[in-house]
């Protein structure tokens, strides 16, 4: 069975950080490229950050010097690790699994699988 899981979402403080993290079964990472999106209560699904399947790294503006993606195919798993963290960083965190191994921070047919997301939340 295909499946992406994220984890490692939680609450954290403004300032703070949290890595999560993108595993695959079913099918192995190495010629994707994956997707992190978020969306927040009342707002669009955002792109936040992609890697490619040879490890091009590409960030919204937003995040840029604060967000590192990474991939670690011997374990079949993406992260995102999210420093000084922002109340505006809130939202539910998706992954998503590119086949085409090109990857975009834009939503498309080219992402064929998605995980079911995880929860962060930047708050005093």
């Amino acid at each position: 069975q295909v499946q992406l899981v994220e984890s490692g979402g939680g609450l954290v403080q403004p300032g703070g950080s949290l890595r999560l993290s993108c595993s695959a079964s079913g099918f192995t990472l190495d010629d994707y490229a994956i997707g992190w999106f978020r969306q927040a209560p009342g707002k669009e699904r955002e792109g936040v950050s992609c890697i490619s399947s040879n490890g091009g790294t590409y960030y919204v503006d937003s995040v840029k010097a604060r967000f590192t993606i990474s991939r670690d195919n011997a374990k079949n798993t993406v992260y995102l690790q999210m420093n000084s963290l922002k109340p505006e960083d809130t939202a539910v965190y998706y992954c998503a699994a590119d086949r085409t191994g090109w990857g975009s921070l834009t939503e498309g047919p080219n992402y064929a699988y998605w995980g079911q997301g995880t929860q962060v939340t930047v708050s005093s």
